[in-house]
C-alpha cells in the first residue's frame, strides 16, 4: 500500500515550497511562546496547560493539518499534474493511503514534537502535561491529515474550508456552543490528554471510549471516501 516514489514526491511538494515557512514558523513561535511564560511565570502546571491546549492544540496542530493534508494532494489536482501520476500502474487506494502516511508524519514531526519541547520548557512535564498534549497532538495528527487529505480531493478550496472547520468551528462555536464541541476533533484528542494528565488540568466533553471511537471512525472514513474520489476521478479522465 506504501509507495516510495509517492511519498517522495509528496515530501518534495510539501517540504520544497512557500508551505514550508508555515510549518517551521508555527512550532517556533509556540517555542518562543513556552521560552516566554516560563522567564516571566516560572513553572506553573496550569499555566502550561493552558498554553499548550490554547495554542498548540487548539491552532497550531490543525493549521499544520490544514498545509500538510491539503498540500499533500490539492495541488497536484488543481493544476492537473494529477493525471501523471494516475497514468502510471499504481492502485489509486496505494496513492491515497502514501500521501495520508506523509501528510500524518509532516504534521506530527511539526506538531507533536515543539509539543512535547515546550511542554518540558514550560513546567518541566509536571503531572504528565507535555507527555499528555503530545499525545493529544499525535492522534490530532492522523484525524486531521485524513480530514484535510479529503477535503484536498474533492474541493479546490479546501485549504479554505479546511481553516473554516479548525479556526470557527473548533475554536469559535466549540468555545460557545456544547454542542458543536462534541464534534470536534481537538476535543476527542483532549479526551486522551485528559486520561494522561492530572486531575483538572486537561477536560473533554467528550468520554474516552467515544473519543476513540470517533477519531478511529473518521479517520477510516475520510481515507475510503478520498480513494473513492480519486478513483472516480480517474474514470472520468479516462472517459
Amino acid at each position: 500500500m506504501y509507495n516510495p516514489t509517492v511519498a517522495r514526491l509528496t515530501y518534495r511538494a510539501l517540504l520544497g515550497r512557500r508551505r514550508a515557512l508555515i510549518l517551521f514558523l508555527l512550532p517556533a513561535m509556540l517555542l518562543v511562546i513556552a521560552a516566554a511564560v516560563r522567564a516571566f511565570n516560572g513553572a506553573d502546571d496550569q499555566v502550561a496547560a493552558d498554553v499548550l491546549g490554547g495554542f498548540a492544540l487548539a491552532t497550531m496542530v490543525p493549521l499544520i493539518g490544514v498545509i500538510a493534508g491539503t498540500g499533500a494532494i490539492g495541488p497536484e489536482i488543481d493544476d492537473g499534474s494529477i493525471v501523471y501520476l494516475l497514468s502510471k500502474p499504481v492502485k489509486r487506494s496505494s496513492i491515497i493511503f502514501t500521501k495520508l502516511i506523509v501528510a500524518i508524519a509532516v504534521t506530527m514531526v511539526f506538531s507533536a514534537v515543539p509539543t512535547f519541547i515546550a511542554g518540558f520548557i514550560l513546567n518541566g512535564n509536571g503531572q504528565q502535561v507535555a507527555v499528555a498534549y503530545t499525545v493529544a497532538a499525535l492522534v490530532a495528527s492522523i484525524a486531521y491529515s485524513a480530514l484535510f487529505l479529503l477535503l484536498g480531493t474533492v474541493s479546490r478550496h479546501a485549504v479554505v474550508i479546511g481553516l473554516v472547520y479548525a479556526l470557527v468551528w473548533e475554536t469559535l462555536f466549540g468555545s460557545l456552543i456544547a454542542g458543536a464541541r462534541t464534534l470536534s476533533v481537538q476535543q476527542w484528542a483532549l479526551a486522551l490528554a485528559q486520561k494522561v494528565t492530572g486531575d483538572g488540568l486537561v477536560t473533554s466533553d467528550v468520554a474516552l471510549s467515544t473519543a476513540v471511537a470517533l477519531l478511529a471512525a473518521v479517520t477510516v472514513v475520510a481515507t475510503w471516501f478520498a480513494g473513492h474520489k480519486l478513483s472516480r476521478l480517474t474514470l472520468a479522465g479516462e472517459e
